[in-house]
């Protein structure tokens, strides 16, 4: 048996990188999968990954998985999601929240119409998709929401800083930093519903197109990176284990899967660095 037979999920971002590999391991462990993105087919968006190639590979291997093509900065197409994945499979199980984006802009630089794009992603729509599926979680008492954040949720400290100081991720990390507040805020709301609101970041870098295109990794084989199935496990985890062992939980994915048991070691954030400050409460 696998550890979401029957289980009716979401995760958002699943044309490619963390999110696919998320629906890919979920659906092998026996999840109804809502693939949720913008990228319907290939050539849809100038990086490679679609819904539909996702969805046909897990077909392919046995799976069970559904695209729904949306835009989750737009309230309205986060509550037909929702409804089209009650039309497909019925209530919501688990919900990832995943999908994000970044422009790496200063903050001087910053379009106001990107400003506002970068947090309906990345903060309004896991907030409008916590919701939603809270409707179809608390009357049952169960239901698991896993937010995906970042390292770079981490600020760069107090000043002096150096000329090579990185530039352009203050939003995004703003962002995340938020994430990671709004889960245990959530989580503390609905503990006494049973429902589990935990947050994932990879301890390392994870080389996928959007990173690989934004230059942070130099490729799939960057020794400084780790597999996107890494997240994924470390995902399946939270969205599995009991209530009282992670609700509340902003980890990092190494750091959680070693202390399961679900790997021997690890490395980087959360393992020899430490993480946010929300890791540490």
């Amino acid at each position: 048996m696998g550890k979401l037979d029957g289980k009716v999920c979401i995760v958002t971002g699943a044309s490619r990188g963390i999110g696919k590999a998320i629906a890919q391991l979920f659906a092998a462990e026996g999840g109804k999968v809502v693939c949720a993105a913008r990228t319907l087919r290939e050539g849809d968006h100038p990086l490679p990954g679609s819904l539909e190639h996702t969805v046909g590979e897990i077909r392919a291997a046995g799976g069970e998985a559904a695209a729904v093509a949306v835009d989750i900065s737009d309230y309205e197409q986060c509550v037909r999601l929702v409804e089209e994945t009650h039309r497909l499979y019925g209530p919501v199980d688990v919900l990832v929240n995943n999908a994000a984006l970044t422009y790496f802009i200063p903050i001087k630089d910053f379009p106001i119409n990107k400003w506002h794009r970068s947090v309906a992603v990345n903060f309004h729509a896991p907030f409008y998709l916590s919701q939603l599926v809270l409707r179809d979680m608390i009357p049952r008492k169960s239901g698991a929401i896993v937010n995906i954040s970042s390292g770079a949720a981490i600020g760069p400290g107090r000043g002096p800083y150096p000329p090579e100081t990185p530039r352009g991720g203050t939003l995004y990390g703003a962002e995340k930093a938020a994430l990671e507040r709004f889960t245990q805020g959530l989580a503390a709301e609905v503990y006494a519903d049973g429902i589990s609101v935990t947050c994932v970041s990879p301890s390392q870098v994870v080389p996928t197109p959007g990173t690989i295109y934004h230059k942070l990794v130099s490729g799939p084989d960057d020794p400084r990176g780790e597999p996107p199935e890494m997240m994924a496990k470390a995902v399946l985890l939270l969205a599995t284990e009991p209530l009282d062992r992670v609700t509340g939980r902003v980890c990092y994915d190494q750091q959680i899967l070693k202390e399961f048991g679900w790997i021997p070691d690890g490395r980087g954030l959360g393992i020899d660095r430490p993480g946010s400050g929300y890791s540490q409460i």
